[in-house]
């Protein structure tokens, strides 16, 4: 079994994802219910959970506080939060679990099964700093990115990365210092998150930061050669914008 505490202030919230639990996750067991910071660690100390369903704004201030004041996390987070876009993208940025309300069944299934696989806490403190550097700066410019690879979690300056290729269902990253990592996620994805961050999808297969475009070579798509030496060609029907971005540099 999965102990289990849930911190929310909501008591209605509560007890929505108790009976969701009941329903659709018969392997976790609700240990405890806590609605504020202090009660939240007073309940964490005592019980010792493997899994904290954890809402982001309490009375007393937010799950962050709550993490920050414990010090060692020796247990698995899933945020909860209400749909606030700026702080969706942090979460994303940042790979942490998190779940909308309206809590959706699959959604917290999905999300338990999710941590469930994870390694220990990966790296749990090192990817709710990127969040809390996130977002302090998501409104102005993201700051860091969380990258996971089969082997290894890196927190990434998004300014390091020069560019993104698909290879199949992974993403290469190549970066100022020559190094690469390979993601097991998909172009796409990548593409919808650092999109409006410098970086553009150029190809189906490539996606690339502008700031590290050396210069663009004609054809029929034509190419761009990075900085870093790189040729990354660019499909027909993505060339018109990429010049009119280009242009605005």
């Amino acid at each position: 079994m999965i102990n289990t505490i849930i911190i929310d202030d909501e008591k209605k919230s509560r007890e929505t994802l108790i009976e969701i639990l009941k329903l659709h996750c018969k392997k976790v067991s609700v240990v405890a219910q806590a609605e504020d910071i202090k009660s939240g660690i007073d309940a964490i100390t005592r019980y010792e959970p493997d899994l904290v369903l954890l809402d982001v704004k309490m009375p007393d201030g937010t799950g962050f506080d709550l993490l920050q004041e414990l010090g060692t996390i020796a247990f698995k987070v899933i945020f909860i939060t209400g749909f606030e876009e700026y702080a969706i993208k942090a979460f994303k940025f940042s790979a942490l679990d998190y779940i909308i309300k309206p809590i959706d069944p699959d959604e917290l299934t999905a999300a338990i099964n999710r941590v469930e696989k994870s390694y220990d806490n990966e790296n749990l403190s090192g990817k709710l700093s990127t969040f809390l550097t996130n977002i302090d700066n998501i409104t102005k410019e993201v700051k860091k990115i969380v990258l996971k690879t089969s082997e290894n979690i890196y927190v990434i300056n998004v300014q390091d990365i020069i560019r993104c290729e698909s290879d199949r269902n992974y993403t290469r990253f190549y970066f100022n210092d020559g190094k690469k990592l390979l993601v097991s996620i998909t172009l796409k994805e990548y593409d919808e998150l650092l999109n409006g961050y410098g970086f553009y999808r150029v190809h189906q297969s490539h996606l690339v930061n502008l700031n590290y475009i050396s210069h663009y070579e004609k054809g029929d798509g034509g190419s761009i050669i990075m900085k870093d030496g790189s040729s990354v060609a660019v499909s027909i029907r993505k060339k018109e914008n990429l010049l009119s971005l280009l242009d605005r540099l």
